[in-house]
């Protein structure tokens, strides 16, 4: 009986960690996401914006920023004991999109943050997750000073799928952001069982 006892608890305790993208436009506050909620301090590849790169990206609106993502950002954060999301922040611009596909394998779902200032600047996020059928959420970073929008009419304006979560969030903030994040999870975890399900589904019995 012991014996069962411990090798229960051994299966129940086994630690779980999953993998998230984070993605969106250039500017958007991918960078600031992953080091506020990471646990560890992320992994960073920052290179301060040449003229060359002004002329090819699109800096309107974020007019003051002055490093970009080259590759990708790194963090990890413990959503519950035994869970643990590692995070990938994805570049933004158009010019490093070829990388997505090596960090989309094995995700389990993805953040598309969007800027409401900007907001067209998140469609290529969304286009890539839904043709790839990975389920994410859109995280709405509310920069001050910036007219909040609802959470519906972002998602009218993104024209999303019927059920795809849209939320609110500060990026700077880790309580915000972790919050983005356990939505991500139980909308992601809704998405893969109902998959698996289909799956089992005996078509004879339509």
């Amino acid at each position: 009986m012991s014996s069962e006892r411990a090798e229960g608890t051994d299966v129940d305790s086994t630690p779980l960690a999953l993998k998230i993208l984070v993605a969106g436009g250039f500017g958007v506050g991918k960078t600031t996401l992953v080091g506020s909620v990471s646990e560890i301090r992320p992994l960073r590849t920052e290179e301060l914006l040449s003229e060359a790169g002004e002329r090819v990206d699109d800096t309107g609106g974020v007019d003051q920023k002055t490093t970009t993502t080259v590759a990708m950002d790194f963090g990890r954060i413990t959503i519950r004991s035994g869970l643990s999301l590692y995070l990938f922040g994805t570049p933004g611009q158009d010019r490093f999109w070829f990388l997505w596909d090596e960090l989309a394998q094995g995700a389990l779902g993805a953040v598309v943050l969007a800027d409401t200032r900007r907001l067209g600047d998140c469609f290529p996020a969304v286009d890539y997750f839904e043709h790839r059928r990975i389920p994410f959420v859109v995280a709405v970073n509310c920069f001050p000073g910036v007219r909040t929008y609802g959470t519906q009419e972002v998602s009218r304006a993104l024209d999303l799928d019927q059920g795809t979560p849209v939320v609110l969030c500060d990026a700077r903030d880790r309580d915000s952001g972790k919050e983005v994040l356990i939505r991500l999870v139980e909308y992601a975890g809704r998405i893969h069982t109902a998959r698996l399900l289909d799956t089992f589904e005996d078509p004879d019995n339509d």
